[in-house]
């Protein structure tokens, strides 16, 4: 947005939900409060800034970058080779440069020199070498990132080169982003060891880490971008968004990773001590269902709860309406959404009918059965979301007026993604990328046996679709694919999709150095050596 554009946007006197829109519309993240947009002066030397995230810190190897908070204590111990930043751009991280063969067959970085692990190793080709091979194994959270890779070759002593037996074109920015582990050490404690005690390259070393209640780390001297200008990172588990926010208000946090309650978030708008930053979310708000439960396993079933559910109004009434009701599981910004998919509009009598239709039966009690099987299952919450449990509460009333039985449950959110990942778990409710904005593929979550695919989804078409996919390098080509993605999608709706949000970032202005336009607001956090306090 051109300098003059935004003036004349901030002389005009909207409310704070048109400016939210409006800025969400123009494609970026902007900052806006009582203060001016230029820059926060320059922090001190020294101290500790204080994070805040809204679930445990159940891991700390390159397993655990999938959950946000979890991904922002990794990232600033260990590094990776690349990183999409902020604005949606690679990075080069470790690597000072890479090529990717025109064929896209062969990925060569060449890495930066004298770079040191925690423990006074030296980082090199051989490092890539075994993080790649290792977490490319079945049985790692991340190996699906890996898929069409045969082996990386140690060129030399600071040049690796990854040959693939296929093209996949989300490996720079999938693949490329798992942080690399010193392979004697890793090898000496193993994939579990290292979780729970990691040494990387990062501008920072564990100090203390106590999963539910924080993690601390502090300053490597010997960083490789320069020491940070900060002591201190430490992150604290707060799953109350009204903690979160009475934690800012009251200085003892600078920032939160997960966003607050939106009003909250609106309050400190005015507020000059803060910067508010809206942006799109990548993740649908969603339940994950298990297709394996046989009361879920008929897609009808899901269809119709997908009628049953008055999602607009959830936005309106739990989220203040900043967001877009979810008709994909790629956000309406993604530059492959499709817009021409099966809808699912807010229609309980078309709800009751594809059941009557499937042979769902109401009985006296109003939940429905079929051969004897009640249709009820379990939806287990994350402990403390006030955020999303309500979310989950109304839902269960719009799905019970059709005859569908969801009952509550709340566990630790490491328990959930294993209780689903491993199939013991029938349902939950949180945010999870299907696809982002720098790449469509839903290869971690749609493809049958993908590390993240919580609804144990199962259909060989989308697997054909997803190798296809990953198979074509032009994006015009790779169109046609991710529109059938989403249509198959939509049919099957292996989980119910609520909606996506416009999210409200808040940074307190002790916490020098964060940008005003940004895109995407996490990899904010994983560049802690950037920060100073104020």
């Amino acid at each position: 947005m051109s300098d003059t554009k935004l003036s004349r946007l901030l002389h005009k006197p909207i409310s704070r939900r048109q400016f939210l829109r409006y800025s969400v519309a123009s494609g970026i993240g902007l900052y806006v409060g009582a203060s001016s947009m230029s820059a926060w002066a320059q922090g001190s030397q020294g101290g500790t800034l204080t994070w805040l995230g809204h679930q445990e810190v159940a891991g700390l190897g390159p397993n655990d970058i999938g959950p946000d908070v979890q991904a922002a204590v990794i990232f600033n111990i260990l590094n990776p080779l690349v990183h999409v930043d902020y604005m949606a751009v690679t990075q080069p991280v470790l690597a000072r440069e890479f090529e990717v063969a025109a064929d896209g067959l062969s990925y060569t970085f060449r890495l930066h020199e004298g770079v040191m692990f925690h423990d006074g190793s030296e980082f090199t080709a051989e490092d890539v070498k075994y993080t790649y091979e290792t977490y490319a194994q079945p049985g790692n959270t991340v190996a699906s990132r890996f898929d069409g890779m045969r082996e990386v070759e140690v060129v030399d002593r600071y040049t690796a080169r990854v040959h693939m037996d296929s093209v996949n074109a989300s490996f720079l920015r999938s693949a490329c982003e798992v942080p690399i582990v010193p392979a004697a050490y890793h090898e000496s404690v193993g994939v579990d060891g290292f979780r729970t005690a990691p040494i990387g390259t990062g501008a920072f070393t564990l100090s203390q880490w106590r999963p539910a209640e924080f993690t601390e780390l502090v300053a490597f001297p010997e960083h490789f971008r320069g020491a940070p200008s900060l002591d201190r990172l430490r992150l604290e588990v707060v799953p109350e968004p009204s903690v979160r926010y009475i934690a800012l208000l009251t200085g003892d946090a600078d920032a939160t990773v997960w966003p607050l309650a939106v009003e909250d978030s609106l309050e400190l708008m005015d507020d000059p001590r803060f910067k508010v930053i809206a942006t799109n979310w990548n993740s649908p708000r969603f339940i994950p269902l298990n297709n394996e439960v046989p009361q879920l396993s008929d897609r009808r079933v899901r269809q119709a709860m997908m009628f049953a559910l008055d999602r607009q109004r959830i936005l309106d009434d739990l989220e203040s309406g900043l967001g877009v009701v979810a008709t994909s599981h790629l956000a309406p910004h993604n530059p492959f959404y499709n817009p021409n998919v099966p809808l699912y509009p807010f229609d309980p009598e078309r709800a009751r009918s594809v059941l009557d239709e499937a042979g769902w039966v109401e009985g006296a009690d109003g939940i429905r059965s079929r051969d004897g099987l009640r249709l009820a299952f379990t939806c287990t919450t994350i402990s403390g979301d006030q955020t999303r449990r309500p979310m989950a509460e109304l839902s269960q009333i719009f799905l019970r007026a059709v005859g569908v039985e969801m009952q509550l449950a709340e566990a630790p959110v490491a328990s959930i993604l294993q209780g689903l990942r491993e199939g013991t778990l029938e349902a939950s409710l949180f945010n999870w990328t299907h696809g982002s904005i720098t790449d469509p593929s839903p290869t971690s979550t749609l493809q049958s046996g993908g590390g993240d695919n919580f609804t144990r989804y199962n259909n060989p078409e989308m697997d054909r679709l997803i190798e296809e996919g990953l198979s074509v390098v032009d994006d015009e080509l790779r169109r046609p694919i991710y529109n059938r993605t989403q249509e198959l999608y939509a049919e099957d709706m292996p989980a119910l999709l609520l909606h996506y949000n416009q999210g409200l970032n808040v940074f307190a202005d002790t916490m020098v150095g964060v940008p005003d336009d940004m895109l995407m607001a996490l990899p904010v956090f994983f560049d802690g050596h950037r920060y100073s306090r104020g």
